[in-house]
């Protein structure tokens, strides 16, 4: 028991410390969005933007969790990081990422009142935590049951490990964003490490997908076992060491280009 335990605990971590490299860029949006605003209201309009998110992906997560096992989903799930993490890779290898997206969206909220500042800033969020709430799920079911009993179609441990991954995310937002910013701008390949690691853990949705009792191209127990278990972490701690001791290129910090 104080394994399964154990393994809930590494991967809150890992969604933690994924949650806040990228919530790093999506804080930064925000609060472009609410620039056009009188200091006294950006950061009423910040919080309140941040509770109607909150709201917006509980409400994503409950609905995910009757779903979440259906094969069709895991699979489009799995097809969604995988593009995600490596389109990033690709345009950070190859290609040059638009530097004026946040010019766009400051002009776009000008003249904006606080309200539809303040909606823009949730559904912003929400667009923003998909990835998040997908790697999330994928990183949960391939955890083995809990004690927990059920929620909806998932298992109730798997689904708190994904809730206080999105409650972690919205926090570094509000509060932890700036230090991941200059983290960012001090060792910029991490950027890229994080979205390496959410097309790393698209891979294990698939091979879960893979294994679902309707597929059947791997055993059904293949997700949970040692051997794919100890694959998975090594390759990710192995993504994420490369990616600390990455070599810097980026002249400028994140930070300054607002």
């Amino acid at each position: 028991m104080d394994s399964l335990w154990l393994e809930y605990a590494w991967a809150l971590l890992i969604l933690i410390g994924l949650e806040g490299l990228l919530s790093a860029d999506n804080a930064l949006v925000l609060a472009v969005i609410a620039k056009h605003l009188p200091e006294d209201q950006k950061k009423k309009a910040i919080n309140y933007g941040i509770i109607m998110a909150f709201v917006f992906r509980f409400g994503a997560l409950f609905a995910i969790s009757f779903i979440a096992n259906v094969w069709q989903i895991q699979a489009i799930g799995a097809a969604y990081l995988l593009y995600l993490g490596l389109k990033h890779i690709i345009k950070a290898r190859f290609g040059k990422e638009n530097e004026n997206i946040r010019e766009d969206i400051k002009t776009d909220a000008a003249g904006k009142g606080f309200w539809p500042t303040v909606g823009k800033i949730a559904l912003a969020d929400l667009a923003f935590a998909i990835d998040s709430i997908l790697a999330a799920v994928a990183l949960a079911l391939g955890l083995p049951d809990s004690p927990l009993g059920d929620f909806g179609g998932m298992d109730g441990g798997k689904f708190l490990i994904v809730v206080l991954g999105g409650i972690a995310g919205l926090i570094l937002i509000k509060f932890a964003a700036t230090w991941f910013v200059k983290l960012l701008g001090q060792r910029p390949a991490l950027e890229t490490t994080a979205y390496a690691i959410v097309a790393w853990v698209g891979v294990k949705l698939a091979v879960i997908t893979l294994a679902h009792e309707d597929i059947g191209v791997l055993e059904h127990q293949f997700p949970h076992s040692t051997v794919w278990t100890s694959i998975f972490y090594v390759v990710l701690v192995a993504i994420a060491l490369f990616g600390w001791f990455a070599p810097s290129t980026k002249k400028q910090s994140q930070a300054d280009q607002i």
